[in-house]
């Protein structure tokens, strides 16, 4: 097992898992249904070590209590997101859903350029702001996982606490990396760096 995605809530966020090795993984977002995350986990016989969680919005972060208790995995989010985790009015919840949110009880704040190691995995840590103050990319050898930033073919929202302005420096910062990509984003279909500056209008721009 490399990978599992799981499309997850009310909202369908992608929820990935990945192998770190020893039969641990991490999972990138858990935006809801936490029972398919748990069942996975105990079908597959897998450990999970760490939550990295892309953005603080309550479609990605839902499921996070509920995981971390019951497998005491590290939860880790840029540190402009964090009072998300601990407020459904931050998160948005009041807007997106009748459930009553579980506040995230125990996390770790990140910075950009932070280098995570689990397991065999080293994670490179972006912050791409616009989608919300605290949105990143995490990057882990080939692959993306962009979260809400960017989309095959469009890009994330930015009147739901994000800045136009952001994400256009987002979207450049992006644009400007030399080597391709797998992307993984939080809702919809992968895609990869080269096809998007080659078709997404909004990265096109800065290439």
């Amino acid at each position: 097992m490399e990978m599992i995605t799981l499309v997850l809530g009310e909202l369908g966020a992608n929820c990935y898992l990945l192998d770190c090795g020893n039969h641990e993984v991490i999972a990138i977002d858990i935006g809801g249904t936490p029972k398919k995350v748990l069942n996975i986990l105990k079908t597959e016989n897998l450990n999970l070590k760490a939550i990295l969680l892309t953005h603080g919005h309550y479609d990605h972060v839902a499921g996070v209590e509920s995981v971390r208790q019951a497998t005491g995995a590290e939860v880790y989010i840029h540190e402009k997101d964090a009072i998300m985790l601990e407020s459904g009015e931050a998160n948005l919840a009041y807007q997106l859903t009748s459930e009553v949110y579980q506040p995230v009880q125990k996390y770790q704040v990140i910075q950009d350029g932070d280098i995570l190691k689990i397991g065999n995995l080293e994670i490179r840590v972006m912050h791409t702001p616009g989608h919300t103050a605290g949105s990143v990319c995490y990057i882990i050898g080939n692959q993306m996982f962009c979260g809400d930033t960017l989309f095959q073919g469009s890009i994330g929202r930015t009147d739901l606490g994000g800045n136009v302005a952001d994400m256009r420096e987002s979207l450049k910062k992006i644009a400007s990396l030399q080597q391709d990509y797998q992307l993984y984003a939080g809702h919809f279909f992968p895609s990869t760096l080269a096809i998007e500056k080659k078709n997404n209008p909004y990265l096109r721009e800065f290439v």
